[in-house]
């Protein structure tokens, strides 16, 4: 029995680009985990943790484990989708990993990842589960109802055989497909075939998920597999989910069909309005240039060949020449098996590789980068003004004790008189804290309200009801503007208390500045853009979606309930992160003045406390400077260390090029 070449991992990652990429961008992800394991450590030694900053700390680090860089291939049947991937993933292993090979390989979308605490296997979610309102993500959380093949990765002939399951079709009567929203009145020539007996083909499965330990997935690469148009119109979650989620959207041409009538199609109403977010790139291979090469054309007429299609495939899809790639997967893969370099070179792979390598992976760790500062960054920046707080407060100390040297006790005693006063008059301030304190809890409750769970899942109950004797385009257009209505009314009224909220806290920071000396902090803003232009981009993808002609091609009241649930599930996810995000930013707006309140109290009684020792023994004044300086001695060494961390942290080391 054959069995999988064994390649040492590391030489497996490193053998194109794009892995050397991802292998360095997960080592640089792993360091700066590793950072923030320091600091959280550091804190912890030097007394300095907080419950909820704690907790912030940990699901970072958690989210961090767990960061997925996916990949999908979108495009139309037999354009070489699944043998791209074979040629830029898995070559390593010098045999396909997918099918591929002439027909259609890939009948649903299929999802190749790692999931360390799993063994190898093929798990499938049968078609019949379309009949049901819950979505390809709510069944990911339900694993009862998919069905599991292990892999047998020693096997290449096994696994082979266990992985042509994502092909399998059946076929079924017109009524049955109807059930399953797969069937409508549709115009000749548009959707499925029938044939003599009244029955269409249709996929047995309605998503796969294949666990396989590749070191580039183990690195936490993911990709998609996508099926051709008809699939993306009966699935809206791919579109408006799946895709719209992914890092980079791979858009699959074939060289000999150019850009047909349904590749515009998957194009316009697919790849272009799932992919407007921030750090997503839209790259177009033109694959199968393999059919151009002839021996009767010179090697100019070929790349003048090439450059004319490129031109005609730019101008088509509106994109920039440097967006496409023409490539020969199947020729790359064969280069690569038999390490030929130059067919390598002449398939066109190293240069698509390398546009991920840069751009794909480059934008993902910007995105990583600016997520980690932005949840991370203010609590370091805060532990070390509490450092350098304290090092003030010591060097008043230390001046304090020093200009005591020559005095009486009556003196000293009119200086712990003082300092009492001092001391009451801030106790006060504190009182009056605690009451401004419950006035600002009530307005940060009104803010969480505003953006609570309950109201958006009231103003979608609400639109469901409306929709109930209109599930058709025109009612799922005007359900689609009262949720969004309603939902961005609800974020603007968050945003105002927002802002109220903030200019209150700002008034306490003031107040303790003037009256007090602490810092004068400017506290956290909290803004609701991103989550607002989001849903504004969420609805132009939605809009676009439910004007598409996939809209139209199977029986529409079914596909309309699919679409608004999709619709609403991604929704959810963007208010209930904006909640999140208004919680953690609740807390952390008053951890500042909450942490120098505390720090104050604690240098005043540490200065009350030393004149009276020193007022109780004159004598023992040398030894408390000692204490004090060895004190700052002590801080400026954690002022030191906290910087560095939060150099590290504000400027992680850059990927090599």
């Amino acid at each position: 029995m054959s069995t999988v070449r064994a390649i040492p991992e590391r030489a497996l990652v490193a053998v194109n680009a794009f892995g050397k990429r991802l292998s360095e961008y997960k080592t640089w992800r792993d360091e700066l985990i590793g950072v923030i394991d320091e600091y959280q450590s550091w804190v912890e030694q030097q007394g300095l943790t907080n419950g909820e900053e704690d907790l912030r700390i940990y699901e970072l680090v958690d989210q961090l484990k767990s960061d997925k860089l996916t990949v999908a291939l979108v495009g139309e049947f037999s354009r070489g989708k699944t043998e791209l991937i074979n040629a830029t993933f898995f070559s390593d292993y010098r045999q396909r990993i997918l099918p591929s090979g002439a027909g259609r390989t890939t009948m649903c979308p299929t999802e190749l990842l790692y999931e360390a605490r799993e063994e190898p296997y093929l798990k499938l979610l049968p078609i019949e589960t379309r009949k049901s309102s819950l979505t390809i993500a709510e069944y990911k959380r339900t694993p009862a109802q998919w069905t599991v093949r292990p892999l047998d990765i020693n096997s290449p002939r096994k696994m082979a055989d266990t992985l042509q399951e994502v092909a399998r079709t059946k076929r079924v009567s017109l009524s049955q497909a109807r059930e399953l929203g797969l069937w409508g009145e549709t115009k000749p020539g548009v959707g499925p075939v029938v044939d003599s007996s009244g029955q269409i083909e249709i996929s047995v499965w309605r998503h796969a998920v294949i666990n396989f330990p590749h070191p580039l997935l183990k690195q936490g690469l993911v990709v998609l597999d996508t099926p051709g148009l008809n699939a993306l119109g009966l699935e809206p979650e791919l579109t408006l989910s799946m895709l719209a989620n992914s890092e980079a959207v791979l858009f699959v041409l074939g060289a000999d069909t150019g850009v047909t009538r349904s590749d515009l199609d998957v194009w316009n109403n697919h790849v272009c309005i799932a992919k407007t977010g921030k750090g997503s790139s839209r790259i177009a291979v033109l694959n199968k240039i393999d059919i151009l090469w002839d021996e009767l054309r010179n090697e100019t007429e070929f790349v003048s060949m090439i450059a004319r299609q490129t031109s005609e495939t730019a101008r088509a899809l509106g994109i920039g020449r440097n967006c496409i790639f023409p490539v020969s997967a199947q020729k790359g893969l064969l280069a690569k098996i038999k390490t030929d370099h130059a067919l390598l070179k002449k398939s066109g792979l190293p240069e698509l590789e390398s546009k991920l390598s840069t751009d794909v992976i480059g934008a993902k760790q910007q995105l990583v980068r600016e997520r980690v500062k932005r949840e991370i960054g203010g609590i370091v920046e805060t532990t070390a003004a509490m450092i350098e707080a304290r090092l003030a407060a010591v060097d008043v100390q230390l001046n304090e004790l020093r200009n005591l040297s020559g005095k009486s006790q009556d003196t000293i005693q009119e200086m712990i008189n003082h300092m009492r006063d001092e001391k009451r008059a801030y106790d006060m301030t504190l009182s009056s804290f605690q009451a401004t304190r419950s006035v600002l809890s009530d307005q940060i409750k009104i803010l969480l309200d505003y953006l609570s769970m309950e109201v958006f899942d009231e103003l979608t109950a609400k639109t469901r009801r409306d929709m109930n004797e209109s599930w058709s385009t025109r009612g799922l257009r005007i359900g689609m503007q009262s949720m969004f209505k309603g939902v961005l009314d609800a974020m603007e009224k968050a945003n105002r208390q927002a802002q109220h909220t903030r200019n209150l806290v700002q008034a306490v920071y003031n107040k303790f500045h003037l009256e007090h000396g602490l810092a004068n902090i400017k506290p956290a803003g909290f803004s609701l853009l991103t989550f607002r232009s989001q849903l504004q981009r969420l609805h132009e993808e939605a809009e676009t979606f439910r004007n598409s002609p996939l809209m139209f091609i199977t029986e529409q009241r079914f596909v309309v309930k699919k679409f608004f649930i999709t619709l609403v599930s991604r929704a959810r996810g963007i208010f209930n992160d904006c909640n999140a995000s208004a919680r953690t930013w609740s807390k952390a707006i008053m951890a500042p003045i909450l942490a120098q309140v505390r720090e104050h109290k604690m240098l005043m009684d540490q200065r009350l406390e030393n004149l009276k020792k020193v007022h109780e023994n004159l004598d023992n004044l040398s030894g408390r400077i000692a204490e004090v300086e060895a004190t700052k001695q002590n801080l400026e060494n954690q002022l030191t260390v906290i910087r560095s961390m939060l150099h590290k942290i504000d400027q992680p080391r850059s990927l090599n090029s």
